[in-house]
């Protein structure tokens, strides 16, 4: 008599991932019913859903934008952490590196706008504001303060896009006002240059008037803070109060391209045409300066 083993029930087979079809996937996502493995899964409200159908959901859903046609940011205000890192940075390498090389290469003065010198250099005057003063650090300390203050209240405003694109028009504002409002250099006369985010920083000021009274609100406050450092700037030596205005009456201008612009499906390509307008608008100012 002989006696059979008896043979094991076939298993089921195991669920796979639709991206990953060597990977056994015991999870489904709770939208398609799909199974995805860890990599593929991403968390809901209610469990999980795969990759496929977050993405889709991204694609069908309509992209929520400010007031002023800026994408909503949700989060930190990610631009202000930017710029204010890459100020500290460059801060740290003014003192690490040796010669002055950083102020000498991306430093700011007359003469870098001077095609007859043969020192036409005019990207210093977007540079420069990424550079403070070694002989006081409340410049730099300051400065940031001011950025991150501002900052946080214009970035999720206005959008990352047109906060940037504010901010270095400012800094470029603040140069050019520099340069029209002081004297041209002339050989055996001193140079002096200009480092320092004020400019951008009084552009942040202006900016933040001009939505303040587009919106309706009290603007006291503001008027206050802009004189208070409006006059220090004259009565302290060593200030370019020439580069606050510059910046304060830019920051103004493409806040209002930005806040006056009415909403409607051309809303972002009329800004964007109004802020490039006013970026050439300081690149003539600067060239007819230094041409007569």
């Amino acid at each position: 008599m002989s006696y059979g083993i008896p043979s094991a029930e076939p298993s089921a087979q195991a669920p796979v991932c639709p991206r990953h079809p060597d990977r056994p996937s015991y999870v489904s996502c709770q939208r398609c019913g799909r199974p995805a493995c860890p990599e593929c899964q991403r968390a809901a409200a209610v469990g999980f859903q795969c990759v496929d159908c977050v993405n889709e959901a991204k694609r069908s859903t309509p992209e929520v934008r400010s007031v002023y046609g800026g994408a909503v940011a949700t989060g930190k205000p990610l631009v202000t952490f930017v710029l204010i890192a890459a100020c500290a940075l460059l801060y740290v390498l003014q003192w690490l590196v040796p010669n002055d090389a950083i102020y000498q290469a991306l430093g700011f003065a007359n003469i870098y706008a001077e095609p007859q010198y043969g020192e036409f250099e005019p990207w210093r005057m977007v540079t420069s504001a990424f550079l403070h003063s070694q002989g006081f650090v409340l410049h730099i300390a300051l400065n940031m303060y001011m950025l991150w203050i501002f900052g946080q209240a214009l970035e999720p405003l206005l959008g990352r896009v047109r906060f940037l694109a504010l901010y270095l028009l400012s800094a470029f504002g603040g140069s050019v006002g520099y340069l029209l409002l002081t004297s041209l250099y002339s050989p055996g006369q001193p140079l002096y240059g200009v480092v320092g985010a004020s400019g951008a920083i009084f552009g942040l000021f202006g900016a933040m008037l001009l939505v303040q009274r587009q919106r309706g609100g009290d603007t006291r406050q503001l008027w206050i803070l802009i004189a208070i450092n409006g006059v220090i700037g004259f009565l302290v030596p060593q200030i370019a109060w020439q580069a606050h205005l510059g910046g304060l009456v830019m920051g103004a201008l493409a806040a209002a391209v930005i806040a006056y612009t009415p909403r409607g499906p051309r809303q972002g390509l009329i800004q964007a045409a109004g802020l490039v307008a006013l970026l050439l608008l300081l690149s003539v100012a600067a060239w007819v300066r230094v041409s007569l």
